[in-house]
């Protein structure tokens, strides 16, 4: 979504708040969880088409419930899902993003969590965060995800380095190896300017104790821990350790790859990718957690499933989040999608269990952070992305850049 669009859609959101804030929205009477009913479900991108078969599982041991999955793309969800708020047509259940959830708490269309049947304990901290607003849960944890190191193990070796780099230190000494003394083109890849370029810097700000807005919805972006986040960032744009112009597009997968690339910070999904799409460099790559500044930590990701305040099926939408969420759930959706389960028992066997590359993102998942749920955050988010860029191209310094996202934030999070 462009800046525009967002900016745009943010407005559109507080005139809806408005309008749903007088009409209200209870709901009408729920019907019981064993009744013939027919549940409605709106799913994301490829976890759409794989919740439609999960369904089908389910509804085999819940013959009076017909779950009809609706599959919804990622590039116009979060419109759907406001005009949907606007009619009162919010579906029973949604899969949503921790970005949306501070929006749609504060329209009001979301039913808090059953905490009687859904237990906090269960989940990652980070996860289960994702979901509250105002220290009220309305979302329930599906599906996690986090960035951890990937690193090229041969080149790092031919570059005389024989370890993952454990601190901001080591990681800029190994950029700087590889370029020298293995050939590389560059030392890391991040992101330099553009739309999310947030999500790359996000490593460093959390591993230095920093945050954008803290806990209780103050703006704290120009902290003298964000400010050192920065710099490091910024370095190796100074040192040539990193692109300073990268297109749209770019697929870091294939440099990673040819060697272009030594280290990135990826997800879950580029252990498939690079598994599937560079069989070349089979056992010359790993993972590792981020590098440690004051702590090693991530931005957590992910999806929570809600339930629409209005719905009248509350009981049923409650009993198929928890068919998707226990261990046994969450352990076959992984199976399905490869999705990392956000229920923390589902990785005490299997393959989540043996999968040393796995292990290292639940490792990661444990000091995970997640964004304070500000309805307003993609609009605050850009301010980041815009104070990233002007340090990665030299137009300002990180104390600067930093103070004047700290004025511009301010301004959202009071309104």
């Amino acid at each position: 979504m462009s800046r525009t669009a967002r900016t745009a859609s943010a407005a559109l959101t507080v005139a809806l708040a408005l309008g749903l804030s007088a009409c209200g929205g209870s709901g009408g009477e729920d019907v019981a969880a064993d009744a013939k009913q027919t549940l409605t479900v709106w799913a994301m991108g490829a976890e759409g088409e794989k919740l439609a078969e999960v369904a089908e599982v389910y509804e085999k041991a819940h013959p009076n419930v017909t779950v009809k999955v609706t599959p919804v793309g990622w590039d116009v969800a979060h419109q759907k899902l406001v005009s949907a708020a606007a009619a009162g047509t919010m579906p029973d259940v949604a899969q949503m993003g921790g970005s949306y959830m501070g929006e749609f708490a504060e329209l009001g269309v979301l039913e808090p969590v059953d905490t009687k049947t859904f237990d906090k304990k269960d989940f990652f901290p980070a996860g289960w965060n994702q979901g509250e607003v105002d220290g009220t849960a309305y979302g329930v944890p599906w599906y996690v995800d986090t960035r951890v190191l990937y690193y090229r193990t041969d080149l790092a070796k031919k570059a005389g380095v024989d370890k993952a780099p454990a601190d901001w230190q080591e990681m800029r000494d190994l950029a700087t190896a590889y370029q020298e003394k293995a050939g590389t083109k560059w030392g890391l890849s991040i992101q330099p300017s553009g739309l999310d370029t947030v999500q790359s810097f996000y490593p460093f700000l959390y591993s230095a104790g920093g945050a954008i807005v803290d806990d209780k919805g103050e703006a704290v972006i120009d902290s003298p821990e964000a400010v050192s986040a920065l710099k490091e960032y910024g370095a190796y744009f100074d040192k040539g350790l990193a692109n300073k112009s990268v297109q749209p597009g770019y697929d870091v997968v294939k440099d990673f790859g040819n060697g272009r690339v030594p280290m990135f910070f990826g997800g879950p999904w580029h252990v498939t990718l690079l598994d599937e799409g560079q069989p070349q460099i089979k056992g010359k790559w790993a993972v590792a957690p981020v590098p440690a500044d004051s702590t090693s930590a991530s931005q957590a990701g992910g999806s929570s499933l809600v339930v629409s305040k209005d719905s009248e099926h509350k009981a049923a939408a409650t009993e198929f989040i928890r068919y998707l969420t226990d261990a046994e759930g969450q352990a076959d959706w992984y199976a399905r999608t490869k999705d990392l389960p956000a229920n923390t028992t589902a990785w005490d066997s299997g393959k989540l269990a043996g999968d040393a590359n796995l292990q290292v993102f639940k490792k990661q998942m444990d000091t995970a952070k997640s964004s304070h749920p500000s309805a307003r955050l993609t609009e605050i988010n850009d301010k980041v992305d815009q104070a990233i860029a002007k340090v990665t191209q030299g137009k300002a310094s990180a104390e600067d850049a930093l103070k004047t996202a700290q004025s511009e934030i301010e301004g959202l999070v009071k309104k």
